[in-house]
């Protein structure tokens, strides 16, 4: 079956008729005590609230997270976002659909990123620290997963190709920073490889990502350094203090115990690479607000895990210096004179809808 509609394409009380991935599903009770659905669906382009109001009882047992289904229903805009309102919804089977119509991936190549991460690698000056990324990096079945892989279940880099992403971010971030602090960048970049690598254990393949057994009894800190260890015993006279200093930087990570740290960076390259990851992490979670978010107007509605909102348009930009003579040129590029006044109004009336005066 062709897929005519893609999330973001959708407006506001358009009619929906088109496949969807399901990314969640649940049950829920309503004020008048009656069940309905509460769904998140998704496709290539973005995912996309959803409520089913009825038959609710029936559907549950039969559509799970990870079907693909087809809907009939109609857009919706609820507290300023939008939403789907489902009317009736049927899983459709494998030979129906086209898996990539549904499989958010990174804007990059995974092939290409791969060659890059690696060729940084080989210019790396500690031969033990090269010997041992080499290692890991040609290993086949780590190298399949790290093309495909998520960073997250489904916040940071939650896309296939997204962890292989994130680490090659941070991997170029390590080459521009740690000249600057003065700190050996061999260890930073094994840092910035390495910090997340053992996700593709501690994550399962596929469009709807959950933990592995792996995962939620041992985690992707724990199971880094068991392949440090696996990998170093390879390597003829490796020496126990690099390896006790890697460990160190995978443990330390997180950055703070309260963000299930087992350990505090107590290097300036554990720190450094905790906060290399502390960046692109959120750096990447601002660009998807801004991506996926279905508020109307510049702001984004509230991001529970970046506890805000978030200016989703371009800052005013000018390249030129404003001529006094001529009025319309005091507006920004990114505003044209036209739309000025409307937009300005709808930001406003975006920012005080929620305003509440403290009792």
């Amino acid at each position: 079956m062709n897929k005519n509609q893609f999330v973001s394409q959708l407006n506001s009380k358009d009619e929906v008729l088109s496949p969807f991935l399901v990314k969640y599903i649940a049950s829920a009770e309503g004020k008048d005590g009656k069940s309905y659905l509460n769904l998140i669906l998704a496709d290539n382009s973005g995912e996309i609230e959803a409520r089913k109001w009825h038959g609710a009882e029936t559907i549950i047992g039969q559509i799970r997270s990870g079907d693909v289904v087809i809907v009939n229903g109609k857009m919706n805009q609820f507290q300023g976002r939008l939403q789907m309102i489902v009317s009736e919804m049927s899983k459709l089977n494998e030979d129906q659909i086209k898996r990539e119509d549904y499989i958010q991936k990174s804007g990059s190549a995974p092939e290409a990123m791969f060659l890059e991460l690696v060729n940084i690698v080989t210019t790396l000056e500690e031969v033990y620290i090269k010997d041992l990324l080499l290692s890991m990096l040609h290993d086949p079945e780590i190298a399949r997963r790290l093309k495909l892989w998520q960073a997250g279940k489904s916040i940071h880099h939650a896309y296939q190709s997204g962890l292989l992403e994130h680490i090659l971010s941070c991997t170029n971030l390590a080459l521009i920073l740690s000249p600057h602090y003065k700190v050996n960048r061999s260890y930073v970049v094994a840092g910035c490889i390495l910090h997340d690598l053992c996700k593709i254990y501690e994550l399962t393949e596929g469009p709807v990502v959950d933990y592995t057994d792996e995962g939620k009894l041992v985690g992707h800190l724990v199971q880094g350094l068991e392949l440090v260890d696996q990998f170093a015993y390879k390597i003829k006279n490796f020496p126990h203090n690099v390896k006790l200093h890697l460990k160190h930087i995978l443990l330390s990570h997180h950055g703070e115990y309260e963000y299930g740290s087992p350990k505090i960076p107590s290097t300036s390259e554990a720190y450094l690479v905790h906060l290399i990851d502390y960046m692109d992490s959120k750096m990447s979670s601002l660009e998807q607000v801004k991506k996926n978010d279905s508020s109307t107007g510049h702001w984004s509605g509230f991001v529970k895990h970046l506890d805000r909102i978030v200016y989703k348009s371009s800052l005013p930009s000018f390249t030129n210096y404003i001529d006094e003579n001529t009025k319309s040129s005091s507006v920004p590029t990114t505003a044209p004179k036209s739309q000025a006044p409307k937009e300005l109004k709808s930001t406003l009336g975006n920012l005080l809808k929620d305003f509440k005066v403290e009792e």
